[in-house]
C-alpha cells in the first residue's frame, strides 16, 4: 500500500463551501478506491495525506493535481507499507477555522493526527498546522 503525501496552495480564499465540496467528492469516491487519507486546510494551503493501492492512489493524485482550485501541487513524500494510518477514514479533514469553540487548527489537528502509528506522518501534519497558526 502506498502513502503519497502532497501540499498545494489554493487559487482563491479557502472557505468552508470549498472544503465541503471537496470533502463530498472524497467521501464518495475513495471508498470506491479503497482510498482512506487526511486532508488539512489552512488559510492558503492544502496539505493531504492519500493511501490505499499505488496504482489507485496515484491515479487520484493526478485528478487532484489537475484541480484549477489550486497550484504549485508538489508531493512531498511516499512510502510503502502495510498498515493503513488512517483506518477507515474516507477522508479525515481539519480546517483553520473554529469548528467547536476556541479550538484552533493545531488543536485540531494534534487530535486527528494523534492515533497515527508513524511518527514522521504525524510530525508533516503537526508542523503544517503549526506554521499556518504563526501566518495567521
Amino acid at each position: 500500500m502506498l502513502t503519497l503525501v502532497y501540499i498545494s496552495t489554493a487559487r482563491a480564499p479557502i472557505t468552508p463551501a470549498l472544503c465541503d465540496d471537496i470533502l463530498a467528492a472524497s467521501r464518495r469516491n475513495n471508498p470506491a478506491a479503497g482510498i482512506t487519507g487526511l486532508l488539512v486546510a489552512g488559510t492558503k494551503r492544502f496539505l493531504q495525506a492519500l493511501e490505499g493501492p499505488d496504482d489507485k492512489v496515484r491515479a487520484t493524485y493526478a485528478r487532484i493535481a489537475a484541480d484549477p482550485r489550486h497550484f504549485a501541487c508538489v508531493a512531498l513524500g511516499e512510502r510503502t507499507s502495510d498498515t493503513r494510518q488512517f483506518g477507515e477514514w474516507a477522508m479525515g479533514y481539519g480546517v483553520g477555522r473554529d469548528v467547536d469553540g476556541d479550538a484552533g487548527l493545531e488543536a485540531i489537528v494534534a487530535a486527528l493526527v494523534e492515533p497515527i502509528g508513524d511518527a514522521n506522518l504525524r510530525a508533516q501534519f503537526l508542523g503544517f498546522a503549526q506554521l499556518n497558526a504563526r501566518a495567521a
